[in-house]
């Protein structure tokens, strides 16, 4: 027995269980579909909790965000503390919604394949029983399969249509054939007149004749699971709304918008067994939330309170930042003021000063404020101090820079020489 197998025995055990008990492969289901919300209702509890914890910390988050938003390393430390020190699990709240779908995986494969997981049969033992109904004419007959062939156990829903052909007065003498080992019995696929084993066909009119049990009812079916799922995704929407913070509005958005489509898609690509578990498990959700919301009645209100009280004080701080920034503007007008009664100007306005001088390209003060071109004899040469520089270049800058101060050198000596020594020196000369 594979890993798979031991994973679906249990499910497998519960709904051949309550078959047994109903008598009913369509009630079975749904008795399953409430076990297993039954089960699983602590999980959605705490996932709820978990949620409503998380809107109670937002408030700390935005200001963690507002404190060491810059430095992404820094937040997510700090941000990681903070849910330790309030014992919250970030995805607490994701990972038990992903419950249900796990536990339709194992339910798919039960209801794909009754033979091996509710009777307990082997390959060998499924090929006799085929050989024994004569399957394959049978279902070419149906239109389950195109034509006549052997019978695949692991082959799509080969095993659901040799199971429906099993009838009640013929399972003592098929048992005989099968052999020992197997638990064989006739299932009851009829449910309100319409078969489960059946596959929805969206493709009506391709159909040569139309029947409640293999062609209208399980469409019927689709359409409804697909309105039960925009139901419950309005009701859980409703019900969680105080628990919820905006990232999580988005993401209910997209979920509303997923679940219905995806129920579309099972409808028509499986059995409708499939759509009975489906539209049970979204008539149980509904009520769970329901349930939950009662239960939840203080922790929704104290989470209510708390987004209220940090809107208030998200209001406030955002009007003293503007009182603060006004009251800058107001000082620093004052201060201009004085300054202008008392003749005292400002550095840009010094005499000498340009701000135009100090542009360059579209820096408006690359140089300075209060640069003055002539101020230290001259303008320098702005150099980008990323170009590349030419070794030659540079050893030619460098020679005429040299000349350029022994000239300077000598105009200084000239300058600071007495008249009667530079006239004597002259004569020599």
């Amino acid at each position: 027995m594979g890993f798979i197998d031991i994973i679906i025995t249990p499910f497998s055990w519960l709904l051949t269980v309550f078959y047994n008990f109903t008598s009913d492969y369509g009630l079975a289901i749904i008795l399953f579909a409430l076990v297993v919300k039954v089960v699983l209702f602590p999980t959605s509890m705490k996932s709820k909790k978990s949620m409503i914890q998380m809107n109670m910390l937002s408030g700390q988050l935005d200001q963690l965000k507002k404190q060491y938003g810059k430095d992404q390393a820094r937040y997510n430390q700090e941000m990681q503390k903070l849910y330790e020190r309030e014992k919250v699990n970030p995805m607490g709240g994701c990972l038990w919604s992903f419950l249900p779908l796990l536990i339709l995986l194992p339910l798919y494969s039960i209801i794909r394949m009754p033979l091996k997981y509710m009777m307990g049969m082997d390959d060998a033992q499924m090929v006799r029983l085929a050989d024994a109904l004569n399957w394959g004419e049978i279902a070419a007959k149906n239109g389950w399969i195109k034509e006549a062939a052997a019978f695949d156990p692991a082959g799509g829903y080969n095993q659901l249509y040799l199971a429906s052909l099993i009838k009640e007065e013929s399972v003592e003498a098929l048992s005989a054939t099968v052999g020992e080992g197997a638990n064989l019995f006739a299932i009851n696929f009829n449910f309100l007149g319409i078969d489960l084993a059946a596959i929805p066909e969206w493709k009506l009119w391709t159909l040569e004749s139309f029947s409640w049990a293999a062609v209208i009812g399980p469409v019927v079916l689709v359409i409804f699971s697909t309105l039960l799922s925009v139901v419950m995704g309005m009701v859980s929407n409703k019900t969680n709304q105080l628990s919820r913070n905006q990232q999580n509005n988005s993401t209910n958005k997209t979920m509303m918008l997923l679940m219905p489509l995806m129920s579309l898609w099972i409808g028509f690509a499986m059995p409708a067994a499939m759509c009975i578990y489906w539209i049970a498990n979204s008539v149980f959700s509904m009520l769970q939330e329901i349930l939950a919301a009662k239960l939840l009645k203080k922790d929704y209100e104290k989470a209510r309170v708390a987004a209220e009280e940090r809107a208030k004080r998200l209001k406030e701080e955002e009007k003293e930042r503007k009182e603060q920034a006004r009251l800058e503007r107001e000082r620093r007008a004052e201060e201009a003021k004085q300054a202008r009664k008392k003749g005292i100007k400002s550095e840009t306005e010094s005499d000498g000063v340009n701000k135009d001088d100090s542009r360059e390209g579209l820096r408006a003060h690359a140089r300075g404020r209060a640069y003055i071109p002539d101020r230290f004899g001259g303008v320098t040469e702005y150099t980008d101090p990323d170009t590349l520089v030419d070794p030659q270049d540079k050893k030619a800058k460098k020679q005429n820079k040299t000349v350029s101060d022994k000239v300077d050198l000598t105009d200084v000596k000239d300058k600071n020489e007495p008249a009667d020594q530079k006239q004597d020196t002259e004569e020599r000369e």
